[in-house]
């Protein structure tokens, strides 16, 4: 039983959950500008953590015959046999409807439409449409994971400002740079199941220069917080020194990346453990400041 616990839960690939909800508290917290009401941030998190488990549960469905093949995700537990595609359905049906109910009832109709779109278009245009066919497929499939910052904001205040599509657009621009470093990790095992990730059909140094292309928007985008949600100093200032570190390693994979496939070299996992660092404690400023500034 309790390998079958933790073999459902792995299909809801908890850390990409953990990661999700990590831009919606503290997106919640600038609405509020403190903190917001226990209650909706218990429901807010146990939707969204729903939803993305959903999505991701049925991800793994449709993409059991690659996962197979794949070093990093052959023990999932569809590829182990551990529980089946209809089992694994049925699961991901029961959590996108849970969710929905629990965003319905206790937080609200635009947090659940958005919390919907987000789901539909990671399962739908990335996981069935985009994967397998392009090296975009990450750059216009990551927007389902950008709508957590909408969500946490509109969870609050019930409508849309120009602030949380900011933060929608620093975890948009964010994306590539972090998925193609663990990409270019196991660039061998997309190329095995013909799935173009850039960094199996571009060389390293290529996936090394979109990277810090990627990066410098990213960093600037973050700082256009600061006018337009006319945050306290604190927020810029995490910001750029968030995002100094963010480019100096990108620059770094940039460089050492020059003349070498070799990953060993290159060593993209700094840049992937940067990226979850840098995005973590840019909302965590992003929470702070309306504390620090009551």
């Amino acid at each position: 039983m309790k390998d079958i616990v933790a073999a459902y839960v792995g299909l809801t690939k908890p850390r990409v959950i953990e990661l999700l909800l990590l831009t919606t508290v503290p997106v919640m917290f600038y609405a509020a500008r403190g903190v917001p009401d226990l209650g909706l941030v218990v429901a807010t998190v146990l939707g969204g953590a729903f939803s993305a488990g959903s999505a991701s549960v049925f991800n793994c469905v449709y993409d059991r015959d690659i996962d197979e093949q794949m070093r990093r995700t052959r023990r999932r537990a569809l590829p182990r046999h551990i529980v089946s595609p209809r089992a694994a359905l049925v699961f991901g049906f029961v959590l996108a409807i849970l969710s929905t109910a629990i965003l319905l009832l206790w937080v609200n109709p635009l947090s659940a439409a958005l919390s919907v779109a987000a789901n539909a278009f990671y399962v739908f245009v990335y996981t069935m449409l985009l994967k397998r066919r392009t090296t975009q497929n990450i750059v216009w499939g990551g927007l389902a994971g950008c709508f957590p910052a909408l969500i946490g904001w509109t969870a609050v205040t019930g409508s849309l400002s120009w602030t949380p599509v900011v933060l929608f657009l620093v975890v948009f621009f964010w994306t590539p740079p972090h998925t193609w470093a663990l990409a270019l990790r196991y660039r061998e095992d997309y190329a095995n199941v013909d799935v173009p990730m850039l960094p199996v059909v571009k060389p390293a140094h290529e996936v090394g220069r979109q990277i810090v292309i990627y990066s410098w928007v990213m960093v600037a985008t973050s700082l256009a917080l600061w006018p337009v949600a006319d945050t306290s100093v604190v927020y810029p200032i995490a910001a750029t020194l968030l995002g100094a570190v963010f480019l100096v390693e990108a620059h770094r994979m940039w460089r050492r990346a020059r003349g070498t496939e070799s990953l060993t070299v290159i060593q993209p996992m700094r840049l992937f453990h940067t990226s979850n660092l840098y995005l973590s404690l840019l909302f965590v400023a992003v929470a702070i400041d309306p504390l620090v500034t009551r």
